[in-house]
């Protein structure tokens, strides 16, 4: 058992803070549901899923090899993205079933508008945070 201090901080590294709305993409059986429960926690709120209609503070793209074609996934992604919104990118560890080469998100992100700032480490995911260019906000 895992003492409450060794305990990972998912959210924490995540940036999640008290009434962001938090939208979930890509959930599949492999989905980590520490990461998801920590984040709701962390939020206040459940996981808003593709079909939600606010506008969305923080996205979390589960992305694994095969999805598909992930500059389609960040377009869509984007759509409902407030100007100031992120989009973490989790994808399987190096060596999981399902991993992705970071060149592919480095590659996809500007391709759909965003800017790769930063990574973190969830266990047997991997995440990068993806924003938009303030240069290029959206107006609404």
């Amino acid at each position: 058992m895992v003492a409450a201090d060794d305990a990972p901080h998912y959210a924490r590294k995540l940036g999640i803070q008290k009434e962001q709305v938090v939208q979930e993409l890509g959930w599949d059986e492999d989905t980590d549901d520490d990461i998801r429960a920590e984040v709701e926690d962390a939020s206040g709120a459940e996981l808003l899923d593709e079909d939600a209609d606010e506008v969305i503070d923080v996205v979390l793209l589960w992305w694994r090899e095969g999805d598909g074609d992930l500059v389609d996934a960040l377009m869509d992604a984007i759509a409902p993205l407030a100007d100031d919104g992120i989009i973490w990118v989790l994808t399987p560890k190096t060596g999981k079933p399902g991993h992705v080469m970071p060149a592919e998100i480095a590659e996809s992100a500007p391709t759909a508008g965003l800017m790769q700032t930063s990574s973190a480490n969830l266990g047997d995911w991997s995440a990068s945070r993806l924003v938009q260019p303030k240069s290029q906000g959206k107006t609404r």
